[in-house]
């Protein structure tokens, strides 16, 4: 639990970074690779992915522990990280109901810790190793064409990819049996979590430079956190703690209902407009 809530804060950080990044490298022509291409150029971008992949060896550690539902709301936690960050660094001024949502995504996260159990010990088939492969190409494809999308289902569209490309990523890493060359080689979920990670990045960076990222943050918290727990339940075999059920269905529900309540954190706020110059 120590490593998810590890992951939670580099990935809150982060996403504060990329944020302003992908802003700084403002709109132009070439689609969402170009846009991806532009905000890499940003320190703050590059610092961003730092934090990223250390939260992603972080984020690795814990799915080799727990189930998939406890990292993946301590995952959803971030954004509790990010508003604090967005507070200190960019002097975003947080409300009494924010704080609130902050403390109850903590007190969700407490439950979870106390009513989770041990990973499930199912490997997963390999028919579920080629779908999270088919569903990573999908993705890939999605973040490609996302500049083409338009109208207010955009921000929903583009959050919802990001969220189930992290979650192939989740899924995949309890998918990985062994570490051996030849065997990653030849695990269809291999090729999957670098492809689905790679889709997540791009339909992220789209979301956070145009259109509605509170919406598309909320869509990324729903598609990380519900389906890749409901696939560690059903297909992985994760389970609570002895009687401890009800404790972790309520103490994930409500560390992700306060991590939508922060959803708006996942956009750096815009710079204020400058008056204009009288004429004469």
């Amino acid at each position: 639990m120590v490593c998810a809530l590890g992951a939670a804060v580099c990935f809150g950080t982060a996403t504060v970074l990329q944020a302003v990044a992908a802003r700084q490298a403002g709109p132009g022509a070439g689609g969402e690779a170009a846009l991806l291409l532009r905000a890499l150029r940003q320190w703050r971008y590059l610092a961003g992915l730092a934090l990223d992949g250390l939260g992603f060896l972080f984020q690795i550690a814990a799915l080799r522990s727990l189930p998939i539902y406890a990292v993946g709301a301590a995952l959803a936690a971030s954004l509790a990280v990010t508003a604090v960050v967005a507070a200190r660094l960019l002097d975003v001024r947080l409300r009494g109901m924010e704080w609130g949502a902050v403390g109850v995504v903590c007190a969700g996260l407490a439950m979870l810790g106390l009513a989770s159990g041990p990973e499930g010990g199912k490997e997963g088939s390999d028919t579920l190793r080629w779908v999270m492969l088919a569903v990573a190409v999908g993705l890939l494809l999605l973040g490609l064409a996302g500049g083409r999308l338009s109208g207010p289902a955009r921000g929903l569209v583009l959050g919802l990819g990001a969220g189930f490309g992290f979650g192939v990523v989740e899924v995949s890493v309890r998918l990985i049996d062994s570490l051996a060359p030849t065997a990653l080689l030849t695990n269809p979920a291999t090729y999957a979590l670098l492809i689905g990670g790679g889709a997540a990045f791009i339909l992220l960076t789209s979301a956070l430079q145009r259109g509605s990222v509170t919406t598309a943050t909320a869509g990324m918290v729903i598609g990380e956190t519900l389906g890749p727990a409901a696939i560690g339940v059903v297909w992985l075999g994760d389970r609570t703690r002895e009687g401890m059920a009800w404790p972790a269905v309520l103490g994930f529900a409500v560390a992700v209902a306060g991590a939508l309540a922060l959803a708006r954190f996942g956009e750096a706020p815009t710079a204020e407009p400058a008056e204009p110059i009288a004429a004469g």
